[in-house]
């Protein structure tokens, strides 16, 4: 090969990397997005089944993790032994932060279950945004 040709295929490499590149950047963001929903999907799954049980949803203070521990709380006598989630804590959202939850919820609902998303604080817009179970499409 002849250093022409080298730089020729280097040229080509480079081009295709700046076309190509961004969109995938952009997917990043989309895909945290989409598995930040599907999380509280699952988490309200968990919650409801928590529900059915014990007759009520968590409280804010005993929050998440009274799906996978049981509340110190006498009333609780239909508390599923081994908890609610398969997993032994309760998932990070998509961007290593602690899921919200408050109950009753601010957002009409019986509870709020929500990130904050990328930036971890409230308000944002596209990947920033907050995710919550109020606002699942």
């Amino acid at each position: 090969f002849t250093l022409i040709e080298i730089m020729v295929v280097l040229v080509i490499i480079a081009i295709m990397t700046a076309l190509i590149a961004p969109q995938i950047i952009g997917r990043v963001d989309e895909a945290r997005v989409t598995a930040a929903k599907q999380d509280i999907r699952t988490l309200g799954t968990a919650l409801d089944f928590y529900k059915m049980d014990n007759f009520r949803y968590p409280t804010t203070d005993q929050g998440l993790k009274a799906l996978i521990e049981k509340p110190d709380d006498p009333t609780l006598r239909n508390w599923r032994a081994g908890g609610y989630l398969k997993a032994s804590s309760v998932p990070k959202d998509p961007w290593g932060n602690d899921y919200r939850y408050l109950q009753p919820g601010s957002k009409g609902g019986d509870y709020d279950l929500y990130s904050l998303g990328s930036d971890g604080e409230t308000g944002g817009e596209d990947a920033d945004a907050d995710i919550g179970s109020w606002n699942l499409e």
